[in-house]
């Protein structure tokens, strides 16, 4: 293999069956807001636990906030599954999974405030967010449990004008930095049929947030959240009372596909950092990429990837039809990240001391493989998820 035959999935035209010129101008626009605004800064922004607030405006300036939302609230109209892959692999060029999770929460953040909220709510909250002005965060996972959110303990008990919160949140993305939380409630029974979903603003007496420092996604602001006799507006109520588990749910779908989207864009980091090396890299007197065991490496790796993005584009392509199979979107999620565990191993491999060194993307990669893989559901309940829908 030489270098002038291997080519980057990242570097190869988008124009085939699933995607078109808009795709590839989205990409051509965002390649150059990330090689600008990002890249040179990813390292600096991972080591040092944040990255600059004002990151989000200058999203917001080439539209990467407002796709997919309503043209009413200054979004971008955009129901498609691939516009929003493109989005996230572009991304993983990085190297760095927390830039994403953070700069883009208000997408699962917004969803049900645009599905279920008030009038008054949408346009008072949603194009702040848009606009980069102000930062949204979801708020559903407890110290108590992440996937059984219908058991969720965090309560809002009704007091005249306004819901009295008590309770805490863990894991939470921009936790610290938000102005604006999305917050799974219990308002009723036990059960889902008693969940309902908040917009609690930050500076709300009685909500106070802690950071919490990770094994990977360091840019990430991730944090802690508190709820003490803390009095939330019932304006704020997104949606019914006790109908916030359908908000929920809305959410799932198109998360675990920009999670898929996102664990085989790092291993294609992964394969094409691994291609580099290996191909400059010189012992027992030849290059690297010349040992057949090395070689091997880098075929399984590509091999994988390539089943893993056409399992991803299949169900995209349903999903564009208004048609989701559940049990294909879980299992899709669990080959994506299998993929980026696998490729992540092999590159670390091939790198050798190299891919142990803090610095470089293979390194950084590695440590986030498990975040992926827990969450949006993990691989243990999206089987299990899989397996209930296929009847068995």
């Amino acid at each position: 293999m030489s270098s002038s035959q291997y080519t980057s999935r990242f570097d190869k035209p988008l124009l085939s069956l699933h995607y078109n010129e808009d795709h590839e101008a989205w990409r051509s626009t965002l390649r150059k807001f990330m090689d600008k605004e990002v890249m040179p800064f990813t390292n600096e922004w991972d080591e040092a636990g944040e990255f600059p607030r004002e990151l989000h405006q200058k999203a917001a300036e080439i539209g990467l906030l407002q796709i997919g939302f309503p043209e009413k609230y200054g979004g971008i109209a955009c129901d498609d599954a691939f516009m929003h892959i493109v989005t996230n692999q572009e991304f993983t060029r990085t190297g760095a999974g927390g830039i994403n999770a953070s700069l883009l929460t208000h997408g699962i953040a917004l969803p049900p405030i645009v599905a279920m909220g008030s009038s008054e709510l949408k346009e008072r909250i949603i194009p702040q967010v848009l606009s980069g002005e102000k930062i949204a965060a979801l708020a559903i996972t407890e110290p108590s449990g992440g996937s059984d959110v219908a058991n969720l303990l965090t309560t809002a008990k009704r007091d005249g004008d306004h819901y009295v919160v008590n309770g805490s949140k863990m894991f939470i993305t921009s936790g610290i930095r938000a102005d604006y939380y999305t917050v799974a409630v219990r308002t009723g029974d036990s059960g889902m049929k008693g969940i309902s979903l908040l917009l609690i603003e930050k500076g709300t007496p009685g909500f106070t947030q802690t950071p919490l420092k990770k094994m990977g996604w360091w840019c990430s602001d991730t944090a802690a959240l508190y709820f003490d006799n803390c009095n939330v507006p019932v304006e704020n109520l997104i949606g019914p009372e006790n109908a916030g588990f359908m908000g929920i749910m809305l959410n799932f779908n198109n998360e675990r596909l920009a999670l898929a989207a996102l664990s085989i864009g790092f291993a294609q980091t992964c394969l094409d950092d691994a291609v580099a090396w290996a191909q400059d890299r010189n012992t027992f007197g030849k290059r690297l990429v010349d040992h057949q065991i090395i070689r091997h490496k880098i075929a399984q790796m590509y091999q994988r990837i390539n089943v893993s993005q056409a399992y991803m584009e299949e169900i995209a392509w349903k999903m564009n039809q208004k048609n989701t199979p559940i049990a294909d979107v879980s299992l899709m999620k669990v080959q994506a990240t299998e993929t980026m565990e696998f490729c992540a191993k092999e590159a670390m491999q091939i790198l050798g001391g190299s891919g142990f060194m803090r610095g470089n993307r293979v390194e950084r990669i590695y440590r986030e493989v498990r975040v992926n893989a827990i969450g949006g559901g993990s691989e243990e309940i999206m089987r299990d998820l899989a397996s209930r829908q296929l009847g068995l």
